[in-house]
């Protein structure tokens, strides 16, 4: 289970943004090539930061979805299954636009004012 590994790592990067104050909600993207279980990500979150300063804080994950652009016809295509072939003209010759993401992308912090 390499969440539990990712999760150590994403709080790390938190206590060093967060610098001391209190974090409500941390969000991330994960691609759909990421091979990471959203699920098995927030679980582990609750094991890492459990009886640490990050203890009750949320995990928000955002799934990116998997988007090829078509080097013959130029479409994009959003994939369902995890075959990179052009939605519009079958061809096999694509680069891959979205999926491999794998970011921490903002913090809430307790107490903080959005606006």
């Amino acid at each position: 289970m390499h969440e539990l590994s990712l999760c150590h790592s994403i709080a790390t990067i938190v206590n060093r943004f967060a610098d001391g104050r209190d974090v409500d909600k941390v969000h991330v993207q994960v691609g759909a090539f990421r091979q990471v279980v959203p699920e098995t990500l927030v679980y582990s979150w609750e094991l890492v930061t459990d009886s640490t300063a990050l203890a009750g804080s949320e995990l928000v994950v955002e799934q990116i979805p998997a988007v090829i652009e078509c080097a013959a016809c130029g479409a994009t295509t959003t994939l369902s299954l995890p075959i990179l072939k052009c939605g519009s003209c079958e061809t096999t010759t694509v680069t891959l636009r979205s999926g491999e993401e794998f970011l921490v992308t903002s913090l809430d912090l307790k107490g903080a004012v959005h606006g």
